[in-house]
C-alpha cells in the first residue's frame, strides 16, 4: 500500500533544483523585438576584453514571487562583472530599461553596448543616450543566449542563490533583498574567472563616482 507524505512547495522546489527539472509552462518573453526596428550587428565575437569600460551588457529576466513576478534589468562591464546598475518594475515599457541606463553613466561610459534585440533596448529613446557619447552599439543574434554569457551567468547565480530559496511575498522585500545581494555580488564574492578576486577588484569604481560629481 503506497503511503503519501505531505511535502510543502519549498521542498518541492529545491529537489527539483537539485535534479535539474523545471516545470513546463508558458514564461514571460522578454526579448520580443519591435516591429521594424534597427538591426545592429553583434561586436563582441572574437573581442578580447581587456580593461573595465570596454563593454558593457544588459539583459531582462523575471523575478518569480508569491503572487507573480517582477522585471529586473541590469547592466553590466564585461571585464570586471561589476553590476553597474539596476531597477525593477511590473510592466516592460522601456522606462526601468532606460533609468538603468542612465544611472550606470554615473561609472562613466563604455566603448562597446550589448544588448539583445528587445523592444527594449531597440526603441529610439533608449538608443539616443548611447548615440550621443559616441558608443558603438551590438546585438546579439536571434535566440543566441551565449552572446551575453556573462549576465546570462549572472541571472543564474541570482536566482539559485537569492531569488529560489527566497519566495518573495512582495517587491519591498525583493528590493532589500537585490540590494543587498548586488553589493554581496560586487563586493564579497570571489569569481574564480577573475583569479578568485571580486569584481569590485577590477572595476575603479571609487574613481569614476568621484569624476562623476566634480
Amino acid at each position: 500500500m503506497a503511503v503519501v507524505l505531505g511535502v510543502n512547495r519549498k521542498r518541492i522546489q529545491r529537489l527539483m533544483r537539485i535534479l535539474g527539472i523545471e516545470a513546463l509552462y508558458p514564461k514571460p518573453n522578454l526579448s520580443r523585438p519591435a516591429p521594424g526596428h534597427e538591426v545592429y550587428p553583434y561586436l563582441l565575437r572574437g573581442l578580447t576584453i581587456e580593461r573595465p569600460n570596454h563593454v558593457w551588457s544588459t539583459d531582462i529576466t523575471y523575478i518569480p514571487m508569491q503572487g507573480g513576478f517582477l522585471y529586473l534589468v541590469a547592466v553590466m562591464d564585461w571585464f570586471s562583472r561589476y553590476v553597474l546598475s539596476w531597477e525593477l518594475s511590473n510592466t516592460m515599457e522601456t522606462g526601468f530599461c532606460l533609468a538603468a541606463l542612465e544611472a550606470a553613466f554615473r561609472f562613466g561610459q563604455p566603448e562597446i553596448w550589448n544588448s539583445d534585440q528587445g523592444a527594449q533596448f531597440t526603441a529610439a529613446d533608449f538608443l539616443a543616450p548611447l548615440k550621443q557619447r559616441g558608443v558603438a552599439i551590438s546585438m546579439d543574434g536571434r535566440g543566441r543566449a551565449l552572446d551575453n554569457v556573462f549576465i546570462e551567468r549572472l541571472w543564474r547565480s541570482l536566482k539559485y542563490e537569492l531569488i529560489y530559496p527566497g519566495d518573495f511575498a512582495d517587491g519591498q522585500e525583493l528590493f532589500t533583498a537585490l540590494e543587498n545581494y548586488f553589493h554581496f555580488y560586487n563586493y564579497r564574492r570571489p569569481h574564480q574567472a577573475l583569479g578568485y578576486r571580486t569584481p569590485a577588484d577590477l572595476f575603479p569604481h571609487k574613481l569614476k563616482r568621484k569624476r562623476s560629481s566634480s
